[in-house]
C-alpha cells in the first residue's frame, strides 16, 4: 500500500480543467477589455483630447477617459491570467492574484464607505458636484451630453439635479442667454421631455422656452419636473436587492478566480519539485 500511494503522488499532473478553466474566463475578459479600450481610445481621439490639455480639467467626469481606464485594468488582468495559466507561469498567476485580491479590498472599502456615509450626505453631494459638471459642460463634451441625456430620458427619467430649472447654470439654457441670441434660452434639454404615446421621433425641440412664464400646470405635462439626484435615490432604493446580489457575484467570482490561481500555482510547485 505505501508503494502504490507513492506512485499516485509521483503521477499527479496539473489540473487540466483548472487551466483551461482559468485561461478561457480571462481570455474572454481580456478581449471584452481591448473593446472597451478600444472604444475610449477612439472617442478621446475623436474629441481631440490627446492635442487639447485644457479639457484634461474635467478628466474625471469624462465617459471616454473612465473607459480607458477600465479597459487597462481589465486587460491587465485578463493577460496575466491568460499567459500565466496557459505558459504555467507562477509570477504571472501570483500577479494576477495579487491584483484580484487589491480590486477586492478596493471593493469592500467603498462599499463600507459607502454604507457608513450613506446618511452623511457624502453620497448625494458628490453626485450633485458630478451633475452639476456635467450641466455646465453640456455642449462643450458630446460623451458627457449623451450621458446626461441617457440619465434623464432612459434611466432615471428626470431634469436637472433637483429639477428643471438646475439648467439655468448652463450658458446655453440660461433665461439671461435670450439677450445674445440662444434658441435654447430659458428651456432644457430634449431628454427632460416626457415622451408622448405613441411618439416614434421624438421632438428635439419640445425643451424650448418651457421655462418661461406662461407655461404653469401645463409644465408638468411636458418635463420630468423630478430631479436626477431624488430620482437616483429613488432607483437604489428599488434595486437594492439586485445592486447587493451582483456586487457579491463579482466578489464571488473575484474570490474564486483567486483561488484558482493560487492552486494551479501549487500544482505547478508540486510539479517542479519533482524534477529535483
Amino acid at each position: 500500500m505505501p508503494a502504490i500511494r507513492k506512485i499516485r503522488r509521483e503521477t499527479s499532473e496539473i489540473s487540466c480543467c483548472l487551466k483551461y478553466l482559468l485561461f478561457i474566463s480571462n481570455v474572454l475578459l481580456w478581449l471584452a477589455a481591448i473593446a472597451i479600450l478600444a472604444t475610449g481610445i477612439w472617442a478621446w481621439s475623436e474629441k481631440d483630447m490627446f492635442k487639447n490639455i485644457a479639457k484634461l480639467s474635467s478628466i474625471a467626469l469624462d465617459p471616454a477617459f473612465v473607459m480607458i481606464i477600465i479597459g487597462s485594468i481589465m486587460s491587465l488582468l485578463g493577460f496575466m491570467g491568460a499567459v500565466g495559466s496557459l505558459r504555467e507561469n507562477t509570477c504571472l498567476l501570483a500577479a494576477y492574484g495579487i491584483f484580484l485580491s487589491i480590486l477586492l479590498i478596493a471593493e469592500i472599502g467603498f462599499c463600507a464607505l459607502a454604507f457608513v456615509l450613506k446618511d452623511k450626505g457624502w453620497i448625494k453631494d458628490q453626485a450633485t458636484e458630478g451633475l452639476k459638471a456635467f450641466i455646465r459642460h453640456y455642449r462643450e463634451d458630446a460623451d458627457q451630453q449623451n450621458l446626461i441625456d441617457w440619465i434623464q430620458e432612459d434611466w432615471l427619467q428626470c431634469c436637472g439635479i433637483d429639477g428643471p430649472k438646475d439648467w439655468d447654470s448652463n450658458n446655453y439654457f440660461n433665461c439671461s442667454s435670450i439677450a445674445i441670441g440662444s434658441r435654447e434660452a430659458c428651456g432644457v434639454p430634449f431628454s427632460c421631455c416626457r415622451r408622448r404615446p405613441q411618439e416614434l421621433i421624438k421632438n428635439k425641440q419640445c425643451g424650448y422656452d418651457v421655462r418661461k412664464e406662461g407655461y404653469g400646470q401645463e409644465l408638468s405635462k411636458i418635463l420630468y419636473e423630478k430631479g436626477c439626484v431624488q430620482a437616483g435615490e429613488e432607483w437604489i432604493e428599488h434595486n437594492l436587492i439586485i445592486i447587493s446580489t451582483a456586487v457579491i457575484f463579482l466578489m464571488f467570482f473575484q474570490i474564486l478566480g483567486i483561488c484558482f490561481a493560487q492552486n494551479l500555482r501549487a500544482d505547478i510547485y508540486t510539479q517542479k519539485s519533482k524534477w529535483h
